[in-house]
């Protein structure tokens, strides 16, 4: 009797709660997977969300909505003036800022973000060159969700190592840090195409530089691992050793994918400061033009000099832009601040360290499975 009791109590108490929870219904509920911010008029904020609508017959069409309003719940309530159907962030995959509003300052769309229960961490973030309200408005000739072409164009370039990784919980964690700057892909309009243009860069929420989509390899290479990605090297004639040179090309170009990439940052000198960069890369190399002889190991051992030499250059180059305009997307000052006890690091202080800050960059570049093309 006790126990049937129980049974009839849980039972009864799973009926009162399913009454309580609000349902969505599919054909209901506008779904947002993108949203675009931009400044707007009279220091508005400009909302431009792509929401995807379902019918009773499960057909779906996709709407791109622009409103303005001095808050991006404000944005929220305006566009549900506007639609048929209660809008639902929780299948949002990525947020675009404007450039303009990027060279602002982020902080208050970071922290909306995060405060959002319905928002995911795991979403993108990036900027776009120009506004983001005309780049998502445009009729694409073949595109039909520019919210979901958008997302898995950033996702599939994520994957294959191409582009950085720059989720919520990732630009939050870098611009919180006292150390680190956080850093963005950009993505731009080319004709009837999407494409990943370059990498944007920050100083505290502020936008104060880029670096060309090619430069991503090694902004990835000394933040982080590299594992799966396919890069191809243009090796210019200074940088060609004499048993490598073709009469007929001044130049070289190889293609490899990094197998296994390891950095090591060695604070060497707090007062200055200055650094060891250390990276080793093991690689197998897929493509050489002008072909060379991979059996000789002569000529690979040139070859491996050869990229080792350029790698370093083109790290120093990009290390040294960022020091220029005072960014460190790299952590170098996380690592200062973690060696040096009592170093009360400030944000402000760092900057202006981290643009006199000397590094001393080594790669050690070991060829795999000489003769194997892909």
């Amino acid at each position: 009797m006790n126990k049937l009791r129980c049974c009839f109590i849980v039972l009864l108490s799973l009926i009162f709660l399913y009454g309580c929870v609000q349902t969505n219904i599919l054909d209901k509920v506008g779904l947002t997977t993108l949203i675009g911010y931009d400044v707007g008029t009279e220091h508005k904020i400009a909302t431009t969300a792509v929401i995807r609508e379902v019918n009773p017959e499960f057909q779906s069409k996709v709407e791109v909505l622009t409103t303005e309003n001095d808050t991006s719940k404000g944005n929220r309530m305006e566009a549900n003036r506007k639609l048929s159907k209660k809008i639902m962030v929780g299948q949002m995959r990525v947020v675009l800022f404007g450039e303009e509003l990027a060279k602002d300052d982020l902080r208050y769309y970071i922290d909306t973000n995060l405060e959002n229960a319905n928002v995911s961490n795991s979403i993108y973030m990036a900027v776009v060159e120009g506004k983001a309200a005309p780049f998502l408005k445009y009729e694409y000739k073949d595109i039909e969700d520019i919210g979901q072409h958008i997302f898995r164009l950033i996702e599939q370039n994520i994957e294959q190592e191409y582009m950085i990784s720059a989720t919520l919980h990732q630009i939050a964690h870098d611009y919180y840090s006292i150390g680190k700057d956080l850093a963005m892909p950009i993505v731009k309009r080319d004709g009837e195409f999407v494409k990943l243009s370059g990498v944007a860069l920050f100083k505290g929420g502020k936008m104060v530089s880029s670096l060309p989509a090619r430069d991503s390899f090694y902004v990835k290479i000394v933040r982080d691992t590299f594992k799966v990605g396919l890069y191809e090297a243009i090796l210019e004639k200074e940088d060609i050793p004499p048993k490598l040179k073709h009469k007929s090309s001044d130049k070289i170009t190889v293609a490899f994918d990094a197998i296994h990439s390891k950095r090591d940052m060695v604070l060497v000198d707090a007062s200055k400061p200055e650094f060891d960069l250390n990276i080793q890369i093991r690689s197998r190399v897929l493509e050489v033009y002008p072909d060379i002889n991979q059996g000789h190991r002569e000529s690979v051992a040139a070859l491996e000099k050869a990229i080792e030499k350029k790698l370093a250059k083109e790290i120093t180059r990009v290390i040294a832009h960022s020091q220029k305009v005072e960014s460190d997307i790299f952590g170098f000052g996380e690592k200062y601040r973690s060696a040096v006890r009592h170093s009360n690091l400030t944000k402000d202080k760092w900057h202006k360290m981290y643009k006199d800050m000397k590094i001393n960059v080594k790669v050690k570049f070991v060829i795999l499975r000489d003769g194997v093309f892909e």
